[in-house]
């Protein structure tokens, strides 16, 4: 009776431990953790009827090519899972979300060429990621931003061409870097992964096999050999042109500001305005060579040299105008603050105002790589004259803009 009874309590007590599929062999190690050995059993799906508290799976070496939602669903203890040599090309979103107690991932040698960075979000335990010999093209700026304790990043033999900048910040406790035997295109847009290797004490594997594949005149050398003088972060200089001064103006007043932008690869200009009534963003010119406007800003003309004119400007597009250089390396602006003013006496109504305002003189806001954006920009106010004699005149008549003076109030002066 005695023998019957332990062999009936025994399983009773050990059975939830040690809970396993056939194909699989599970064990205890010494230091209490439940192990579930999978390997090599010509597997292709995750097994079910795994005990909930596995910590440590192992599936590697079999053909396994798909993982869902709930394939890991009976192990949320799991704290290191080894999927690698499998066939794995589909990985849903959700598959890994739930395994908080992750610290070791091994994906490699596998056929994922899209991944759920998602997921990652809440392995903020996770120790290592192998990802390695996939097919993966691009990755999340973001991908990893969760993963405080990350030690161990293994991004080699994939098919990536560029990697975002800031791909590997906000990893504070990374030593272990593998990205080595990609297709890299370096461009400009790969130009900040040199300069992070030159600051960074994150130790990076054969660095010497990362090497560019693109362009033709880098093809075979070294990411981290890409000359400097391919890549300047761009400079802005904003001019305010006129010819305005002693003019009589029967169609109003016409604000003319030229950007002039210097860098490599040549930065675009974009335009950004801030009115009292709306905020607008012109990517690109919008006036063609025929004199069309292309887009629905008529009001605001951006030229391919990098002019803007605002015919009839009024105290409606009194704002802030925002000038922006944009390259592969980095973006740069520049900012001038337009107000407009009536008056019978513009000069000496302003500088009573503004007894540090001086003539506008061919002034220009400059930005480049040494300065510090932390001021609020230029102000440039335009003071225009308005003549007696139109304020009295019959009715219906064309009313003259006398441009009397441009003047530069100089109480706020630094460029962005």
């Amino acid at each position: 009776m005695r023998p019957l009874l332990c062999c009936l309590v025994l399983p009773a007590l050990l059975g939830p431990c040690l809970a396993c599929p056939s194909p699989c062999s599970c064990s205890t190690k010494k230091n209490g953790r439940l192990l579930a050995e999978c390997a090599y059993k010509d597997l292709q799906e995750v097994p079910k009827g795994l005990s909930s508290n596995v910590t440590i799976l192992t599936l590697s070496a079999n053909r396994i090519g798909w993982l869902g939602q709930g394939s890991f669903a009976e192990v949320p203890e799991v704290q290191s899972l080894w999927l690698g040599y499998n066939q794995i090309g589909v990985v849903e979103p959700g598959a890994f979300a739930l395994l908080v107690h992750l610290k070791n991932l091994d994906l490699s040698h596998n056929k994922i060429a899209d991944f759920p960075w998602q997921d990652l979000r809440n392995l903020s335990g996770l120790q290592i990621l192998k990802m390695n010999n996939n097919r993966l093209a691009g990755l999340s700026r973001d991908a990893f931003r969760s993963l405080k304790d990350l030690r161990s990043l293994w991004l080699n033999d994939n098919e990536l061409t560029t990697l975002a900048e800031g791909t590997f910040d906000n990893l504070p406790s990374l030593s272990q870097l593998q990205i080595f035997n990609n297709p890299f295109n370096c461009s400009c847009k790969v130009f900040w992964l040199k300069k992070w290797t030159e600051r960074t004490s994150v130790s990076i594997t054969k660095g010497g096999s990362t090497l560019c594949v693109a362009p033709a005149r880098l093809k075979g050398r070294a990411v981290t050999d890409i000359p400097d003088h391919h890549c300047v972060v761009p400079s802005v200089q904003l001019t305010y042109l006129s010819n305005l001064d002693n003019t009589v103006m029967y169609d109003g007043l016409t604000l003319t500001l030229h950007c002039s932008v210097a860098g490599s690869p040549p930065p675009e200009i974009r335009w950004k305005i801030q009115t009292s009534g709306r905020r607008i963003e012109i990517n690109g010119p919008n006036v063609a060579r025929d004199g069309n406007v292309k887009q629905s800003q008529e009001h605001f003309l951006v030229f391919k040299n990098g002019t803007m004119a605002i015919p009839n400007f009024s105290k409606e597009d009194e704002g802030t105008y925002t000038c922006l250089a944009v390259n592969d390396v980095g973006t740069r602006d520049v900012s001038v603050n337009v107000a407009l003013a009536g008056s019978e006496n513009p000069a000496e109504d302003l500088l009573r105002d503004d007894p540090h305002a001086g003539h506008l003189g061919g002034r220009s806001c400059y930005k480049g790589d040494e300065m510090d954006p932390s001021g609020a920009g230029e102000k440039l106010v335009i003071v225009y004259h308005m003549p007696r004699e139109s304020k009295s005149g019959a009715r219906g008549a064309l009313p003259q803009v006398h441009v009397g003076t441009l003047l530069l109030a100089l109480g706020i002066v630094l460029c962005w």
